[in-house]
């Protein structure tokens, strides 16, 4: 999950590349989303072997209420750090 800021918005993606996605994400070339909203910061993430398992995950996180996405990102990070740590990030 990246966010724009603490209690920011959202956004929830599958990658294969957490490494390459997400320097994508920081120069607006992530996706149009993450680019309108400023949604770079990564704040929680899980891995995963089986890109079918991932991508299931991701289904359900998407049908979350906000409230619940918030509780599983703070029950790690409450202070919603930037957990990226890239070249220059």
């Amino acid at each position: 999950m990246t966010a724009s800021q603490k209690g920011g918005t959202i956004y929830i993606g599958v990658t294969n590349d957490l490494a390459r996605r997400m320097p994508e994400h920081k120069t607006g070339r992530g996706s149009s989303f993450t680019s309108r909203y400023g949604v770079q910061r990564l704040v929680w993430y899980e891995e995963y072997f089986d890109i079918a398992d991932a991508i299931q995950r991701e289904t359900s996180l998407k049908r979350w209420p906000r409230q619940w996405k918030i509780e599983l990102i703070e029950k790690t990070n409450p202070e919603w750090f930037e957990l990226f740590r890239g070249i220059g990030w």
